[in-house]
């Protein structure tokens, strides 16, 4: 990620928290914009979806947030994604940074991308796997979106946290909104908004990068906590390779 690309998230992500508004008000239609019966069955599907939250989920997401809004010390880093990591492997995560790249196919176009991880246990011992993207609404932008769909795009969270199930669910609505909002505008389906290079973003073969900080004490942790950015110095990663579940892109994609 370049350092241009890093200030526009930080200011993204200050935008946010600034706004205090984490969850969408929800949709109201007004005489003059009567949306049609199609688009109000996927935004309930989408709201079900996004409804449906599992208490770590929101544990994790809790935890995020309360990073986001002392930062003065990833403002110190090169990396807000890295620091966030390492803050939650501080408070006894198991998360590291994926970096997923494909090669472009006649169905996909390449491309890579990074957002975290975190690997947990479910009530019968298996591995559960929670996606967190901190730029996640933002990667569902269109030009001259119609109303549908910038309602739908509205709805997403800025900042996601949830299974790959879920994930795959929402991207595999959006991606179906998007293609019938550029044909009604008269544009080209680009080949970085159909589901097969969404879906490679996320859910692609991935290096996991585990990133350790490097404390010795509760008095260095405590320190951390209140903004200290001397843990960023004292990391280690190691690089491990994910593979996602066979996904299988929708027709027409």
């Amino acid at each position: 990620m370049s350092s241009l690309q890093e200030e526009e998230l930080f200011q993204m992500v200050h935008d946010f928290i600034e706004s205090e508004s984490p969850s969408p008000s929800p949709m109201s239609f007004t005489s003059s914009q009567v949306l049609p019966l199609n688009h109000q069955s996927t935004y309930l599907t989408l709201q079900e979806i996004l409804g449906s939250v599992k208490d770590v989920e929101i544990d994790v997401l809790e935890k995020v947030l309360n990073y986001l809004r002392n930062m003065r010390a990833a403002r110190k880093t090169t990396n807000l994604q890295k620091w966030l990591v390492m803050r939650l492997n501080m408070d006894g995560f198991d998360a590291s940074l994926c970096k997923t790249s494909w090669v472009t196919t006649l169905s996909c176009l390449g491309g890579d991308y990074e957002y975290i991880d975190i690997m947990m246990k479910d009530e019968n011992g298996g591995s559960v796997r929670l996606i967190v993207d901190i730029d996640f609404k933002s990667q569902f932008e269109l030009a001259r979106p119609t109303p549908s769909y910038k309602e739908l795009s509205n709805t997403l969270p800025s900042i996601f946290v949830g299974s790959e199930e879920k994930l795959n669910q929402i991207v595999s609505l959006l991606c179906s909104a998007a293609k019938e909002s550029l044909k009604e505008r008269g544009l080209h389906i680009p080949p970085w908004r159909r589901t097969s290079y969404m879906q490679s973003k996320w859910l692609s073969d991935c290096q996991r990068v585990s990133i350790t900080p490097f404390v010795t004490s509760n008095k260095e942790i405590s320190k951390d906590n209140s903004a200290d950015a001397r843990s960023g110095a004292h990391s280690s990663s190691k690089i491990f390779k994910w593979t996602p579940p066979m996904v299988k892109a929708r027709k027409g994609f």
